[in-house]
């Protein structure tokens, strides 16, 4: 229980931007990371296919 509340405080202190750019590494991704770049790369070809 402490340690929720600490991860709970210390998350408040983070920064909040609207929008981050951030890296992607093929090296680092585990399973969810792939499993997000492939439902990205199905939105971007139906977003294409929309404009042809």
């Amino acid at each position: 229980m402490e340690n929720k509340r600490r991860q709970n405080q210390s998350q408040k202190k983070l920064p909040i931007n609207g929008i981050e750019d951030v890296e992607f590494s093929m090296e680092l991704a585990d399973e969810e990371d792939m499993e997000a770049l492939e439902r990205m790369e199905q939105a971007d070809r139906r977003q294409d296919s929309e404009y042809e």
